[in-house]
């Protein structure tokens, strides 16, 4: 990981109103030259972050997230934007920016980098996280990592770079300004204005004044909050809160899930349980990962002797240790999980239990979450969660910061980012509420190609965009044809036909075999099963008696066959595969 804080190398259509402007210093110059902003991720969705940012003839992104797969997507593990566009204009590309070191805006870095290799630059804690994912990819040394520091300004090609100290629920988070001859955008991240961080200073809301007078072009600025008025409280309303839970459990063991990133919570986790005797797991590989991480860069202090393995927890009584894991979303192969479903294999939890989720609960995710809840209670545990305790603060910026930013910038133009379609709505209508004429704002799309400059605003074109699926070491080869495969084999199972049949004397062999899995209990449908057999038979010998030699019409008949068959009893369509070996 290099230090490169001084410089380095290398449709429908909205008009600008003049009468309206609000920026100072207006030019008295027309200026020509714009920017060209897409969005590949990160609109109309939660994850998969990333923009790029184009002027003449080069190229920077902003950010590189991955998303989630939904219930339509089954066995896919992640989700990254597609990158056809970034390939093709791969010569153009001056680098990766970052703003922090949340999956959803650098988890897909590992996957792109493959396709196209660039500087990557970020502060030193995001950097240290993506140094672990490209090592376990085994890419750290064809990597370019470039740390930067909030506050610096770099030179990538013809963009001036600007990382601006922001408040988030990871540490060095930063916003970028991002200038060039056409003027400034600004995209704020994902922010939170906290005047009483756990560490550091809070928001450098003087920076982002002094851009609002020097103009801001456009502002980007994230929606995930939106809907929420008022302000998102500090983060040590949680300490507050945990440091009571501490105090009034000293008989119980306390196992507390949270964010694996949200360092300055697991800080605070470990010195009350320092405070009070208490030994400390960590248990899920990102929580491991990134702890060790934040600790090797200096952004957490562990009292010496407080961390323990998991499988030293034998030597102590149960109130004398902390949990920390993962698993707020309900992720069946989380930590929390296993441990809510008996699966775990070092932790049993009972009565004398106390489990504290301390996250809320990310759109989607309902179902999986309430599944663990529904677990944990059974098994007599006490459970806190944001619903009934403070121990949980958002990292994300509500209503009334978002009009605050937004005044302070005083942008000519505003995107919204980062939300599904109705946060962005609702940021729209904040940037409205805030004087910024509805002209001047755009609900963009994944793949919109948004031109910029001091008077034009219209989206031009749509560029290749939309989701890649990854499932274990495959990259995009889970296309919608599997995925619908998939689907029908979850919901009506599949019938397999297996036969051998004698070419030269056409004849069958051996079989039809009828072989049944997720469509009926095989002893319990034996008639349907022979009714299928025969039928099967039936279609074979025809087609030996009519001299039909191709096996992919012989498969086809027998399915068509089968299907009307099993419909007409069941009113259900497997997937009905027919296999055909000739001796």
């Amino acid at each position: 990981m290099s230090n490169n804080n001084a410089k380095a190398t290398s449709g429908t259509t909205w008009h600008y109103n003049k009468s309206k402007n609000r920026n100072a210093g207006e030019q008295k110059k027309k200026n020509l030259s714009k920017f060209r902003v897409i969005p590949l991720g990160g609109l109309g969705e939660i994850g998969k972050n990333m923009t790029v940012v184009e002027y003449e003839d080069q190229m920077l992104v902003v950010d590189c997230g991955i998303g989630f797969p939904d219930d339509s997507m089954p066995g896919v593990d992640l989700v990254i934007p597609d990158t056809t566009y970034l390939e093709e204009n791969a010569h153009k590309l001056q680098g990766f920016v970052l703003t922090h070191g949340h999956e959803d805006h650098i988890g897909a870095l590992p996957y792109v980098l493959r396709m196209v290799n660039a500087p990557v630059y970020g502060t030193l804690l995001t950097l240290g996280i993506v140094e672990s994912k490209l090592e376990e990819h085994g890419l750290v040394k064809s990597a370019s990592l470039n740390q930067v520091n909030a506050g610096d300004k770099i030179k990538l090609g013809k963009f001036s770079v600007e990382f601006i100290h922001v408040n988030h629920s990871i540490a060095d988070a930063c916003a970028i300004a991002i200038t060039t001859g056409a003027g400034t955008l600004l995209f704020s991240g994902d922010f939170k204005i906290d005047l009483t961080p756990i560490q550091g200073e809070p928001m450098d809301l003087a920076r982002f004044g002094e851009l609002g007078k020097e103009g801001v072009l456009a502002l980007f600025m994230e929606s995930t909050n939106s809907e929420r008025a008022g302000y998102t409280m500090s983060e040590r309303t949680v300490g507050h809160s945990l440091r009571e839970i501490f105090l009034s459990n000293t008989d119980k063991r306390i196992i507390i899930a949270t964010f694996s990133s949200n360092v300055h919570r697991v800080q605070q986790i470990i010195d009350y349980s320092h405070k009070c005797g208490r030994k400390v797991v960590l248990s899920g590989r990102s929580m491991v990962t990134i702890i060790n991480a934040a600790v090797k860069y200096g952004y957490m202090d562990i009292p010496e002797g407080t961390i323990i393995d998991i499988n030293e927890t034998k030597r102590f009584k149960p109130s004398e240790i902390t949990i920390v894991t993962t698993g707020t979303q309900g992720e069946p192969m989380s930590a929390l999980s296993r441990m809510a479903f008996s699966e775990h294999d070092k932790v049993t939890l009972g009565e004398d239990d106390l489990v504290v989720i301390s996250a809320s609960t990310i759109p989607g995710n309902e179902k999986d979450v309430t599944k663990i809840t529904n677990e944990l209670l059974k098994k007599g545990v006490t459970l806190l969660n944001d619903e009934v305790a403070d121990v949980h603060v958002s990292g994300h910026a509500c209503a009334e910061e978002l009009k605050l930013l937004i005044h302070m910038t005083k942008p000519r133009y505003f995107v919204p980012m980062h939300g599904e379609y109705r946060h962005l709505k609702r940021n729209c209508q904040l940037a409205k509420d805030m004087g910024i004429d509805v002209t001047n704002t755009c609900i963009a799309e994944i793949g919109d190609c948004l031109e910029i400059g001091t008077d034009v605003f219209r989206i031009i074109e749509k560029v290749p965009s939309g989701k890649v699926l990854i499932d274990g070491l495959g990259v995009g080869d889970v296309g919608s044809v599997v995925l619908r495969d998939r689907r029908h084999l979850a919901e009506d199972g599949i019938i397999i036909v297996v036969s051998s049949i004698d070419m030269d004397s056409m004849q069958i062999m051996s079989g039809p075999d009828i072989v049944s899995r997720g469509f009926v209990y095989v002893k319990e449908s034996e008639e349907l099963m022979d009714g299928l057999r025969h039928k099967a038979q039936e279609v074979l010998e025809k087609c030996l008696d009519d001299g039909v030699s191709e096996y992919n019409v012989i498969k086809g008949r027998i399915k068509d066959v089968l299907t009307n068959y099993i419909y007409s009893i069941t009113k259900r369509k497997p997937m009905i595969l027919p296999i055909i070996m000739e001796v």
